[in-house]
């Protein structure tokens, strides 16, 4: 078969196989469609486990490729578009490699048809929260944003927008492209190029994907990849792995840091000085708000806002708006979230917290004693390293689903530690047992899918949980 190079251009009448029929592949597949391709959508799953997703699917012009023998699907393609769960180094993948055919992800693919500046985020934690800052400071000045990509709306959503305007005869709906990007997307990018791109932090996850931290890393290193002198490359200089990555890029290095402030190595940066967030990346030095003034609890949050507030710097949103959005917002759902306060005892829903380092923050930023709902399903993670802050800083912890036996023998003598057989039966012991003062706090520093769909359910059935307690 020959080798076709298919890109924007070239898509229509290419046969193209959407691999993975998550939210990402179904918005994918549309706009393929839009595009012209001969689109074959392929699952592991049975048709019978996709059946809510197939619907969103035009079946008279996209084949099916379902259950066994779904690989097939890859026999025939000019071009393959994976799905973020979709491992990249599987065979079937390598066999479609081997003859000369791309494999991309659904990131790479909308990228093409976009030409708004794309603002793009990566990191282990903290990725959502810095996104939607960034995406409510450009729709409070008025910016017109797309907010999405790992982060609720695929970014194949905007492409089709964007696809449907220029059919139109009309200019790309969007002033920016504010854009979550997770490692598995950056794994098999090829011209993404954003015009700002971050690492927020790169700590142990996904070691069921990766065989070391490095090649986790290399894996989010790549967002820098197509970027030029003209663009703008951002790092927390208080995370040693991504502060070092800083000499590897060819774009404006800009730093961010709770701890230091930006020495003249770099071309600006923002910091906490004293109380006080400060930033120099427009080349005079402004100062952005109090910390007092943002509202989401946890250190981390800090840096969330500093990150976010560098980007909209460098657009050019006036700091009163930075100031407003940063005062009024409460942070995520399920990102040490303020369930309820009950008879002094507050509940706070860290659902987000599926790793040990997202624990480890949530404790770290929370300065009453804590009654800890932590477990599920186990990553890889060193539940060791959080022994520490467990010992210091939380009264009782109540264990949960499958990797409860881990995270017991790892914090072994450092706290009161009991197990619940269900969610509920654990927020109902700590709600007998805290005392006002103390905080119930959900941050499992595990996955969910032992007890529930995601990790949004876990947070929606514990937030459920605390509202059914009696008044």
């Amino acid at each position: 078969m020959a080798v076709v190079e298919v890109d924007r251009v070239g898509l229509a009448g290419a046969q193209v196989t959407v691999l993975g029929m998550a939210r990402s592949g179904v918005a994918a597949c549309r706009l393929l469609q839009e595009a012209g391709a001969r689109v074959t959508v392929a699952d592991r799953k049975e048709a019978g486990d996709l059946a809510a997703v197939l619907e969103q699917i035009d079946r008279s012009c996209v084949r099916i490729n379902v259950g066994a023998g779904y690989e097939s699907a890859l026999e025939q393609a000019d071009l393959v578009v994976i799905s973020p769960g979709v491992p990249y180094r599987m065979e079937a993948l390598e066999r479609v490699r081997r003859r000369g055919v791309k494999v991309i992800s659904e990131l790479e693919l909308a990228s093409r048809f976009l030409s708004a500046p794309i603002l793009a985020v990566t990191g282990t934690n903290g990725k959502s929260t810095t996104v939607t800052l960034i995406g409510k400071m450009l729709t409070e000045q008025g910016k017109r944003a797309f907010v999405g990509g790992n982060l609720g709306t695929a970014l194949s959503e905007a492409a089709w927008t964007a696809l449907q305007a220029a059919k139109q005869g009309q200019s790309e709906p969007f002033d920016y492209l504010a854009v979550e990007v997770s490692s598995f997307q950056l794994e098999t990018v090829d011209r993404f190029h954003p015009w700002v791109a971050a690492i927020l932090n790169v700590t142990v996850d996904h070691q069921d994907r990766y065989d070391s931290i490095d090649e986790y890393l290399a894996a989010k290193q790549r967002i820098f990849e197509n970027q030029t002198a003209a663009d703008f490359a951002l790092f927390n200089l208080d995370d040693a792995r991504v502060a070092a990555l800083r000499s590897r890029v060819r774009a404006k290095r800009l730093g961010f840091s709770r701890t230091q402030e930006i020495g003249a190595d770099l071309d600006g940066g923002t910091w906490l000085d004293g109380e006080t967030i400060v930033t120099t990346v427009t080349g005079t030095r402004q100062e952005i708000c109090r910390r007092s003034d943002i509202r989401m609890l946890g250190h981390h949050n800090v840096e969330n806002v500093m990150a976010a507030a560098t980007y909209a710097v460098l657009w050019g949103c006036p700091l009163d708006v930075i100031r407003r959005v940063v005062s009024a917002f409460p942070g995520l759902e399920h990102a040490l979230e303020l369930v309820r306060e009950r008879r002094g005892v507050r509940f706070v829903n860290d659902s987000k917290g599926t790793n040990v380092d997202a624990t480890l923050k949530a404790l770290e930023g929370i300065d009453h004693p804590i009654w800890l709902i932590a477990g599920g399903r186990d990553k890889g993670g060193d539940f060791s390293r959080l022994t520490d802050a467990v010992r210091r800083r939380v009264k009782h912890v109540i264990l949960i689903g499958e990797a409860a036996p881990l995270l017991r023998q790892a914090w072994a003598g450092a706290t009161a530690m009991s197990e619940a057989a269900s969610l509920r039966d654990a927020v109902e012991f700590a709600a007998r047992e805290a005392s006002a003062g103390d905080v119930v706090l959900m941050s499992p520093a595990c996955a969910s899918f032992d007890m529930f769909r995601d990790y949004q359910d876990r947070g929606r059935q514990f937030k459920a949980a605390v509202h059914a307690l009696p008044a």
